[in-house]
Formats: structure tokens, C-alpha cells, sequence
């Protein structure tokens, strides 16, 4: 069906007939010109944008709709995490272009609620439009947080442990992974004269499943921030990794006005990811240190934590924070000493 035998509102009505609200700051969602939300005293109030463009955040060729939804949404919530908070509510606003049809919008929505219902989070708006371009999508999410326990960039210490979660470099490996069988697909293509209809060669994906569910399908570490709370763990400064590490790191670092020393040994990592990265002829601390995309927490506690920390599954200290004249250093495996770098995604760079 063409988007247009809807309408605006049409669709939007369509799409969001089966949304049910789950939190009881939610007071009136989709239906009026504006959500009604209440938030009560004790609950500081987060909020979180993220814009995506077809072309720039995701490839079409290879990201199916319905997997694109659901990771619209966990980048959102995995802001709100990284702020020790809880996500309630999102708004979703879609850029689209002539070529979608409303079964296509059907499918990223059915990936937009599975990510919300599996972490408790309302669609209460947004907006749709036509698109010249290909398909935009621009997400708004609310949360809360316990009054005055937001955890910024800014509140690391000297002597803090750095702590990550998870493992790093997969979802840069399952990037590699598609962009490479993208790049078969449209040799194929040109070799069979751009016609799409002959046959062409599947690629084996076998053993690869991670490292393509860690690109297409990344989950937001609600856990973490549970078992935090849990045990009564006030981390000091804390970030989502989807830059790559270095670059989050230093954004801790610069802004707590501090160094840092992490140890390449420590740096979580997958059999898959350092298997894929041989198979490359890529070092995988660097995919590691730069890759982006995990969605994992980086965090920053005091040193009279550490007992806790070690006894949480899934959290690895990989380090320390220093003094600012220190630097911020890396030390490898051999007792090598190299400066940190900003080396991760950068959306204003010119690829050109």
C-alpha cells in the first residue's frame, strides 16, 4: 500500500493503533497535538535526541526495517542509561521518501515496540513527513532519575577505577562483515549488467551470528544500571560507548579535567571478534579502542567500590583514572606506553 492512500495521519493512526502505555508518568500519548506526562518531585527528568539519516547511519543494502526500529530505540535508551537513569517515554519523527511503502513502516515499527515493550518505554508522539532524500528518523526519549543522582561526564577522580561492560569491537566486526558482502553483491550486479533478477551468490554468514546481532541488533545495558542500584554503587562519571572507547574516554576525561591509564590485557573482547579481526588483518585493540556501535556502559567509580565491582558479572576494570598532566595513555601488553586518540565515528567528518 502507498503511504499517500493514508495520509499523515493515517498512518500515523495505523502505526500506532496497537501502542499501550506502561508507566504511570505517561498521562495522554498519541492522539492529541501534545503527550501530557507527570513526573513527581523526587525524579529528576532526563531527555535524549538522536538523528539518523539513510546514507550516513545506516546502509538499506543490508539493515532490514524491522532491526532498524528496534535500534533506533536502543540508542535512545542507552543515553539514558549512561546517565544512571530509567527511559519512560519516546517520540518518533520519520523523514520518508516515495519508495517505502506502508508495510515498510509497518516493519520498523514492529522493531521501535519490541525494543520499548521488552524495556518498559511508552511512544507518546512524533511526526511524519515526506522525504527527498531517503528515510530520516529522529528519536526524542524521556526518562527519570532519582533527584540529584544523575551521573554526568564531569565527576571523575584521581584514583577512580574505569570500568566497561560487555566486550568491544564486535558490532565494528559485524559492520566490516556486511560492508565486505555489500561490495560482492554490487560486483555481481555489475557483472551481470545491473540486472537484479538472475541469481546471485548468498553470503555465509555461519559462525558470524554475534558479530551481525552485535551491528543490527545492539541491546542497552539496563541490567547494569540495575545490578548499580543493587548494590549501591554510585558511579563517579559514565558514558555509552557508540563513538568507540578512546573517544569516550577522553570525553571523560577532558571534561572531569583528569587523565587516565587503561590496559590493553584488560579490554574486554570476544572469541568472534578476534577471530573476524585476524581473518581482516586488523588489530583488534584498535577495533576495539575504535570501532563504536557496542552500546556498552563505561563508567568510572571510586576505588572503595572495587570489592562490588569485581563480584558484578559483565563489568571489567580495565583501568584508572590519573592526574590531567599524566595524559591519557594506553599500556600495552608489552609494557608499551601510547597516547590515547579520538580515532572513532565522527558524523561531520568529510569522507571526501
Amino acid at each position: 500500500m502507498k503511504i499517500e492512500e493514508l495520509g499523515e495521519f493515517g498512518l500515523i493512526k495505523h502505526l500506532t493503533s496497537t501502542v499501550k502505555l506502561q508507566n504511570h508518568s505517561t498521562q495522554k500519548g498519541v492522539g492529541d497535538d501534545c503527550a501530557v506526562l507527570h513526573y513527581p518531585q523526587e525524579k529528576d527528568v532526563l531527555v535524549t535526541t538522536d538523528l539518523l539519516l539513510e546514507g550516513v547511519h545506516f546502509d538499506l543494502t543490508y539493515v532490514p526495517l524491522k532491526h532498524l526500529g528496534y535500534k533506533s530505540a536502543m540508542v535512545n535508551f542507552s543515553d539514558v542509561y549512561a546517565m544512571g537513569g530509567m527511559p519512560r517515554q519516546i517520540t518518533v519523527s520519520l523523514g520518508i521518501s516515495q519508495r517505502f511503502s506502508v508495510e515498510d513502516m509497518e516493519e520498523f515499527y514492529n522493531g521501535l515496540q519490541l525494543a520499548c515493550e521488552a524495556h518498559g518505554v511508552d511512544i507518546v508522539g512524533g511526526d511524519t513527513t515526506s522525504s527527498m532524500t531517503g528515510l530520516t528518523i529522529s528519536i526524542t526519549c524521556i526518562g527519570d532519575v532519582e533527584k540529584g543522582k544523575a551521573v554526568c561526564r564531569d565527576g571523575a577522580k584521581q584514583g577512580d577505577l574505569i570500568c566497561v561492560t560487555g566486550n568491544l569491537g564486535a558490532a565494528y566486526m559485524g559492520l566490516q562483515l556486511l560492508e565486505r558482502e555489500k561490495a560482492v553483491y554490487y560486483q555481481q550486479l555489475q557483472e551481470h549488467h545491473g540486472n537484479e533478477t538472475l541469481e546471485m551468490a548468498q553470503p555465509d554468514f555461519a559462525g558470524k551470528e554475534y558479530l551481525l546481532e552485535r551491528q543490527l541488533k545492539p541491546e542497552a545495558r539496563r541490567d547494569i544500571i540495575l545490578k548499580l542500584q543493587e548494590k549501591g554503587i554510585q558511579p563517579t562519571s559514565m558514558m555509552d560507548i557508540s563513538d568507540g572507547l578512546s573517544s569516550e574516554l577522553m570525553h571523560i576525561c577532558e571534561q572531569s579535567n583528569c587523565g587516565c591509564r587503561i590496559y590493553e590485557e584488560h579490554i574486554p573482547l570476544d572469541y568472534e571478534t578476534a577471530s573476524q579481526a585476524e581473518e581482516f588483518n586488523m588489530n583488534v585493540t584498535t577495533c576495539a579502542l575504535n570501532g563504536g556501535e557496542d552500546y556498552e556502559l563505561l563508567f568510572t567509580v571510586a576505588l572503595t567500590d572495587k570489592e562490588k565491582i569485581e563480584k558484578l558479572e559483565d563489568v571489567r576494570m580495565i583501568g584508572y583514572i590519573t592526574k590531567a598532566e599524566d595524559g591519557k595513555v594506553l599500556i600495552t601488553r608489552d609494557g608499551s606506553v601510547f597516547d590515547l586518540k579520538a580515532q572513532g565515528w565522527n558524523p561531520l567528518k568529510n569522507e571526501s
